[in-house]
C-alpha cells in the first residue's frame, strides 16, 4: 500500500527539543489504524483487528521535525500480521525510523470440532465456525462450513484446527464402473438412459459415460451420486 500519512509532531512541551519513542508509536498506531481500516474497507473484508506497536529503545531521540511527519507501510503489501512502517522527517534535519508492528485480523472461519482421519468425507458434525487471527494464514481458509462439508480430507486432522483448502480434495461420488443414470436435457424435455461410468468424478466434475443403449461414450456432468446430466 502506497498510501502516506501525515502527522503533526508538534507538541508545546517538547518544542524544539525531540521526538520521542511515545510520539513515534503513536504515529504508528493512528496511520495503521487508518490504513487497517482502509483495507478491510477497499477488499469489502468482514472482521475486528488488534494492532500491537513493538516498543522502541526508550534512548532513542530525534530532532524535532520542522514539518508534518509522513507514514508509510514499509513491508508487507498488505496491512496483516507483522509490519513495518516507515515513520520519516523531510525538514530541515531529516530521519528515518522503521516502527515494527503486528496486525491480527480475527474472522469466523471453519474449524474442526474433533480428530478426523485422512481421506474422510466432511461432516456437518465436523466442523464449526470458529473465530481465528487469519493474518498469518497463507492458504485460503473457509468463511462457511457448507464449503467443507462433503469434501474429502487430504490429511489427518486434530480437534480445534483451521480447515484450508490445502487439506480439501472434491470427494468422488461415482467411480469408474458405476451403473449410472444418464440424463439428457433439451429445455423442459429430458430423456433417462442406463450407462456406466468410465471414470471417477466429484459433484459437479465433467466424466466419460458409457450410454449402455448405444455403447456411445459422451461427456456428462455429475449431478449426484449415480446421476450424471448432459445437454442435447
Amino acid at each position: 500500500m502506497s498510501a502516506a500519512c501525515l502527522f503533526n509532531a508538534g507538541s508545546p512541551a517538547l518544542a524544539d527539543t525531540v521526538t520521542l519513542p511515545d510520539m513515534l508509536i503513536g504515529v504508528t498506531q493512528g496511520f495503521l489504524e487508518f490504513t487497517v481500516e482502509d483495507y478491510l474497507a477497499t477488499s469489502q473484508t468482514q472482521g475486528r483487528y488488534e494492532i500491537q506497536v513493538n516498543q522502541l529503545d526508550p534512548r532513542l531521540r530525534m530532532p524535532m521535525c520542522d514539518k508534518e511527519l509522513t507514514a508509510t507501510l514499509e513491508s508487507p503489501a498488505r496491512p496483516l500480521g507483522r509490519v513495518t512502517v516507515k515513520v520519516r522527517c523531510d525538514g530541515a534535519s531529516p530521519w528515518t525510523v522503521f516502527v515494527p508492528a503486528q496486525v491480527k485480523l480475527f474472522r469466523d472461519i471453519v474449524t474442526t470440532t474433533r480428530p478426523l482421519k485422512r481421506t474422510g468425507i466432511i461432516e456437518p458434525q465436523d466442523v464449526t465456525l470458529r473465530e481465528r487471527d487469519i493474518s498469518l494464514i497463507n492458504q485460503g481458509f473457509l468463511t462457511s462450513v457448507d464449503q467443507a462439508i462433503g469434501q474429502k480430507l487430504t490429511r489427518p486432522m486434530v480437534a480445534d484446527q483451521i480447515i484450508t483448502l490445502v487439506h480439501l480434495e472434491q470427494a468422488e461420488v461415482v467411480r469408474k464402473g458405476d451403473q449410472v443414470v444418464i440424463t439428457a436435457r433439451s429445455g423442459t424435455l429430458s430423456v433417462r438412459m442406463p450407462g456406466e461410468a468410465l471414470s471417477n468424478g466429484g459433484m459437479s466434475e465433467q466424466i466419460r459415460v458409457k450410454n449402455l443403449n448405444s455403447q456411445r461414450v459422451i461427456k456428462a456432468q455429475v449431478t449426484a451420486p449415480g446421476q450424471v446430466e448432459v445437454s442435447m
